[in-house]
């Protein structure tokens, strides 16, 4: 489990403010990374050419992705989310895709922060948030009515209401819950095969062939598999919000 250590990079002592320690970790850094790699990738879509070459044209299916899936969740109230939805899913998309580059050849230990439940936890609770303010803000106390559903029988009222709320703030922890299990658990069972690969080989050559090649070629598939539970993680996370989203626009 040392590959979801979080560690302080430049020590620990010296960072303490208002009884916190703040100190720059691993899981900061390629935070940092992703968020320098993902403005890149804005920066370079955002020529506005007449003839749009690959990169403009790949920001450009990216926004119209999520444009889409706003206005056939939300409507076309759902298109002012676009900035955040946007972002939301680019991050964890780059954020999952960069932990599983084979750097460690290279010296470099990737850290897929998306693997804590702390990151993912803070990306629930935004989201959460912003149904919140945005229900409160736009239906006041009538935004409670989302807990009654339609067509409710007047004494089934007391029962249904609990059951409703306890499903509506329990939310934000399913969401985070969700994408942390999934990138935690690829990245431990790719860590056991290739202890498979490695213990079969140092064990001789007989071991080699008959455990260590077929771990290894179950990780090519497991990394694979990984790649797609990317995408479909960032996009399940920027689905559910949207849809948390839409709760709070047109109180359904």
């Amino acid at each position: 489990m040392h590959q979801f250590t979080i560690e302080p990079l430049f020590g620990s002592q010296g960072w303490e403010v208002a009884g916190f320690n703040i100190a720059f970790t691993n899981s900061a850094l390629w935070m940092a990374i992703t968020t320098v790699v993902l403005w890149v990738f804005v920066a370079g879509g955002m020529k506005r050419q007449l003839v749009p070459g690959r990169w403009q044209m790949a920001v450009e299916t990216f926004t119209s992705f999520i444009d889409d899936m706003l206005e056939a969740n939300i409507g076309k109230e759902g298109r002012k989310y676009v900035p955040y939805i946007f972002s939301l899913f680019m991050f964890i998309l780059f954020a999952n895709i960069l932990g599983l580059m084979p750097l460690g050849v290279l010296g470099v230990h990737p850290f897929t922060f998306t693997s804590h439940f702390t990151v993912t936890g803070v990306l629930a609770i935004i989201s959460f948030s912003i149904v919140l303010i945005v229900g409160f803000w736009k239906h006041g106390f009538h935004f409670f009515s989302l807990f009654v559903p339609h067509g409710t029988p007047l004494p089934m009222i007391p029962i249904i209401f609990p059951i409703e709320l306890i499903s509506f703030l329990v939310r934000p922890f399913s969401l985070g819950l969700r994408l942390f299990v999934a990138m935690m658990a690829g990245h431990v069972l790719l860590e056991v095969l290739s202890s498979f690969v490695i213990d079969g080989w140092n064990a001789g050559a007989q071991f080699g062939l008959l455990v260590g090649v077929p771990s290894f070629v179950l990780m090519i598939g497991i990394c694979a598999l990984e790649i797609l539970v990317a995408g479909i993680q960032a996009y399940v996370f920027a689905l559910l919000s949207s849809l948390y989203i839409n709760d709070a626009e047109n109180l359904h």
